[in-house]
């Protein structure tokens, strides 16, 4: 909430909500219950049943679902959510046992006892979709229901990251008689327990969000409703906020379109720009399988070349930070191996290692990128990352791109040469920016079976329920992604939430997992 005199003057270009709350210009008298709050993205869901998506449909999900752990902002460990209580019941971290709260029940009545839970997590095995999030249970042997409010989860090993993957949307809670037990349900509807129920839903369109009566968790809803418009191109996003058809907006934002929000004169028409420190990374992917990519030299010499500081300059003008290692900034265990191995971008040494192992001519390779998954800036991106590559003479880059359920399906297929993900934690910890990336089937779709990573250090890691004990092992895993250039990471986003400025609570409204809770957003009654 800005001030259009005195607030303007005091504050810098961009400051948080919670800070110009201060000026005392908006009365905290309670929601507008009747206006639904309408919040615009980029990321539109690519289904709707839990068991296949492992990507930005997690943003509906948070809203829609129930987890029996959940993270309420500012947790770093997951809390109780449809669990009155888990823990682990033996010192190796191999049984975790959860007492459900009682007189659960899904939307349609249905109760939300320990038969539903283990159906709504042994479904993801049984379906094994491929774009789907079963490889976070890989650690999963079997679950036991010895009566209606007890789930014991039995684990093949060690995994104190467990609990932390039950609070992630990937252990979303669904009703059995709603979905099938070997099969996707395919009416395009949910029936789940979280703070909403969906009212309505257009695919690539919108959904409409109502509140789920029969909730109890730890969700404090601040208003009724909220509806999600999903928008593939940004431009038309930021144009619904400064005309008033959209109230806030999250993911997609380009840096120019942040900048724009960001100045003097997008406050005084009522705009505000909320940043968070985000764990958002992009990075890109070599797939082995192609001839030219399988060489260690050319990831080496890419990695060599590639100059991160002129990329995030030129196309996320400071919405962005170079990154040297898969774990990002802000997470326990970061390092900066790339950094340490390749250093600043240089030609000559890239020209030297090509050289050294008999390459002389031009290395020509397609990369791939998604035109509607993040954000209208990934084009612009592609296109720094060829002109660098293409002006050191040692690569000649052709560029191709798809919108994202074809993109996601050619990576799954092991289609793409060299292609571009981003990645936002599945929780806080930096086994998930490690575990993911590497085994036979893994998030990226390019087989990486690294022995010590998978056999030593991560299990190793699992065994400490003091995440900070692990840090060694992780050290360790970052130098291995550095040696063999599997994945290369680019650089570590901020986070952004603009929104009219008579909406509040988007401060508090991004998770751990960077899925906006819409349940802290509400709309101020007065001036």
């Amino acid at each position: 909430m800005f001030n259009r005199t005195r607030c303007l003057r005091i504050t810098a270009a961009l400051a948080s909500i919670s800070l110009l709350a201060g000026c005392g210009l908006l009365s905290d008298d309670g929601a507008d219950d009747a206006k639904p709050i309408v919040v615009g993205t980029t990321s539109a869901p690519s289904t709707l049943d839990p068991a296949a998506a492992w990507d930005g449909s997690w943003e509906l999900y948070r809203n829609v679902y129930q987890t029996l752990l959940a993270f309420p902002t500012g947790a770093t460990k997951p809390q109780p959510d449809a669990a009155q209580s888990c823990e682990f019941t033996d010192s190796g971290s191999q049984s975790y046992r959860c007492t459900l709260r009682k007189g659960l029940k899904f939307s349609n009545g249905e109760p939300l006892d320990s038969k539903a839970v283990k159906h709504s997590l042994d479904r993801i095995k049984t379906i094994g979709s491929n774009v789907g999030p079963k490889d976070l249970f890989g650690s999963l042997d079997k679950i036991e229901t010895p009566d209606p409010l007890t789930v014991v989860f039995m684990l093949k090993t060690s995994d104190a990251t467990f609990p932390y993957v039950l609070g992630s949307p990937a252990a979303s809670l669904v009703a059995p008689k709603e979905y099938p037990a070997n099969k996707l349900r395919e009416d395009g509807k949910i029936t789940g327990s979280g703070p909403y129920v969906l009212d309505s839903y257009k695919e690539g369109s919108e959904a409409v969000l109502g509140r789920n009566e029969s909730y109890t968790g730890f969700a404090n809803r601040r208003n009724n409703s909220v509806t999600i418009r999903y928008f593939a191109d940004s431009q038309k996003m930021v144009s619904a906020l400064k005309a008033k058809e959209i109230d806030a907006t999250y993911r997609g934002l380009s840096a120019a379109e942040i900048r724009d929000l960001q100045t003097p004169e997008a406050h005084a028409a009522g705009v505000q720009v909320v940043e968070n420190v985000g764990a958002e990374i992009r990075y890109l992917v070599f797939n082995p399988k192609d001839p030219q990519v399988n060489k260690l030299a050319v990831r080496q010499a890419i990695a060599q070349t590639i100059d991160r500081g002129a990329l995030v300059s030129k196309v996320y003008q400071g919405t962005a930070e170079p990154l040297y290692s898969m774990v990002p900034k802000g997470v326990v265990g970061h390092k900066t191996p790339y950094y340490d191995k390749y250093g600043h971008a240089d030609v000559k040494k890239a020209q030297k290692i090509l050289k050294d192992a008999g390459i002389t001519q031009p290395v020509e390779l397609t990369f791939w990128y998604t035109t509607d998954r993040y954000g209208s800036s990934t084009a612009d991106e592609f296109t720094e990352l060829k002109r660098q590559l293409d002006e050191s003479l040692l690569f000649k880059i052709t560029l191709r791109s798809q919108p994202w359920k074809a993109f996601q399906d050619g990576y799954k297929n092991q289609e793409y040469p060299v292609f571009g993900r981003g990645w936002f934690p599945d929780f806080p910890d930096p086994d998930n920016f490690i575990a993911p990336f590497v085994g036979k089937e893994n998030a990226v779709g390019t087989p990486y079976e690294q022995t010590q990573i998978l056999n030593e250090l991560l299990p190793k890691s699992r065994r400490e329920s003091d995440r900070a004990a692990g840090v060694h092992e992780f050290e360790q895993a970052q130098q291995i992604f550095a040696e063999d250039v599997r994945l290369l990471p680019l650089w570590q986003g901020k986070l952004y939430v603009a929104a009219r400025e008579d909406i509040a609570g988007a401060e508090r409204a991004l998770d751990p997992q960077t899925a906006m809770q819409m349940w802290e957003l509400y709309r101020k009654t007065s001036w």
